[in-house]
């Protein structure tokens, strides 16, 4: 697989909690260069990357990070916030503790109202899969897929583990036709990446990819 092909399914991703206006610069301006799908950014610097890039890149944003315990309401008003300022794609954090508890017919609803205040743009959400059964990644296959997201992502990148190759074959197994796979967390090589690919992921989450890429230019 050529590496360009593998970039444009990067999210090219900087959500540490010390990220500087400088820090974000820089990966838009990677992000350009090397035509990764989307730059995934803190809420607070929506605005200023639009402001500052245009059309130029895509924005992506995170919604009830990195934690999901959140209210429904203030993620849906983080949601709507971002897409007001110019956020492309939002990556929600479910509410894993509705998991944990077997309400996962408020996960299933919670996803459907971040979904329709998204106001038709992309929505990822989130299932922190390290810290599920694998009832509960079924499940939350079943209710991203019935709530109307279009992608099931693996990790936050914060929690205990991030990606699994088995993870992604059980999201194949139990999502409907419409939803696509994002893997994020710990895809750390250029084989990583090629790999979580083939596997059938549509998206990878990672701040390592451009710099794999300039270590070959």
């Amino acid at each position: 697989m050529d590496i360009q092909t593998m970039l444009s399914k990067v999210d090219h991703t900087q959500l540490k909690a010390f990220c500087t206006w400088e820090d974000i610069q820089t990966l838009c301006q990677e992000a350009i260069r090397y035509h990764t799908a989307s730059v995934c950014i803190p809420p607070c610097y929506v605005k200023r990357v639009r402001e500052t890039y245009g059309d130029q890149i895509r924005i992506c944003t995170v919604i009830g990070f990195p934690l999901g315990y959140q209210v429904t309401a203030a993620k849906v008003c983080e949601t709507r916030q971002a897409i007001a300022q110019g956020c492309d794609e939002v990556d929600m954090v479910i509410n894993i503790s509705d998991v944990k508890n077997g309400c996962y017919d408020l996960v299933e609803e919670e996803i459907r109202q971040v979904k329709e205040a998204c106001e038709g743009h992309i929505l990822k959400v989130i299932v922190e899969a390290c810290y599920l059964t694998e009832e509960e990644k079924a499940a939350m296959c079943r209710a991203v897929t019935a709530a109307g997201a279009d992608y099931i992502k693996t990790s936050t990148g914060f929690g205990t583990g991030g990606a699994t190759r088995e993870d992604v074959q059980l999201f194949r197994k139990h999502i409907g036709p419409d939803v696509k796979i994002k893997a994020a967390g710990g895809v750390s090589t250029l084989e990583d990446l090629e790999d979580f690919i083939r596997l059938g992921c549509d998206r990878i989450g990672t701040s390592r990819a451009v710099s794999l890429v300039k270590g070959q230019d």
